[in-house]
């Protein structure tokens, strides 16, 4: 009876443990460089806001967790996760064969393409090898310096935020800026500063997807985050974001 009553009492221990250790969590925390907008950005009230921001909370709303959003330097934000100092990057980060090597992924949640803008000024150029001979610039370790890479005689120049690239075409030391479709959009088309110096040309040359990152292995949270995603879609919120976001 001794036997069968310790028997009985480990295999509950067990399955609470096995519950415990597959339950999901109260809190994320999540991991954006808020320097990309309208994506991620930080508005006058000092509060990080975009659309990565308000998906991400509707995301984490409908798979039952609450979402903590930690501002983290982009050159920094792939070692903070290998750290464990958050759980996943909800930041445009783009899916591709390299990171994936190395993380793991949600289903994608938006899709967007790179693009260049030049000053108005520059009346020929439609591509990056127009630009042969001269400095164009992208932040650091995203796709848009990826592609200026790519072509033979210009010269990459990148930067820690892309608004410093903006700065530098808008003083003439660049002579072009590859990033995003609607990164491009709110500095060439809505920035007050901006919109008046500076055009979007040609047509986006890449096809790319955003997915939230996370530690290569964590399935659970991959599962859990996938959930949300699934039923934002489902009731069209990401929809509504977009419409909000991106002009």
């Amino acid at each position: 009876m001794k036997l069968l009553r310790t028997l009985t009492a480990t295999a509950a221990l067990l399955a609470a443990l096995s519950l415990t250790a597959f339950a999901a969590p109260k809190s994320i925390k999540v991991a954006t460089d808020a320097t990309w907008p309208p994506m991620e950005m930080v508005d006058t009230n000092k509060q990080i806001v975009g659309y990565d921001i308000d998906f991400l909370k509707a995301v984490a709303k409908e798979a039952g967790v609450a979402a903590v959003i930690k501002n983290t330097a982009w050159d920094g934000i792939f070692a903070g996760l290998d750290a464990g100092q958050y759980d996943a990057i909800i930041s445009s980060v783009t899916i591709t064969k390299e990171r994936q090597a190395k993380y793991d992924f949600t289903e994608p949640y938006t899709s967007i393409g790179q693009i260049l803008v030049v000053p108005k000024t520059n009346k020929t150029a439609k591509v990056i090898a127009d630009l042969k001979g001269k400095k164009v610039g992208a932040q650091i370790g995203t796709t848009g310096a990826m592609e200026i890479k790519k072509v033979a005689g210009v010269e990459l120049k990148t930067y820690d935020e892309i608004g410093l690239a903006f700065e530098d075409m808008a003083a003439g030391r660049i002579f072009g800026v590859v990033c995003d479709e609607p990164v491009a959009a709110h500095f060439a088309l809505q920035k007050k500063e901006y919109k008046d110096k500076f055009k979007i040309v040609g047509k986006s040359f890449t096809k790319e997807a955003y997915g939230i990152v996370v530690k290569k292995g964590n399935k659970d949270l991959v599962a859990l985050l996938n959930k949300g995603i699934k039923a934002v879609k489902a009731k069209k919120l990401d929809t509504k974001i977009h419409t909000k976001w991106v002009k």
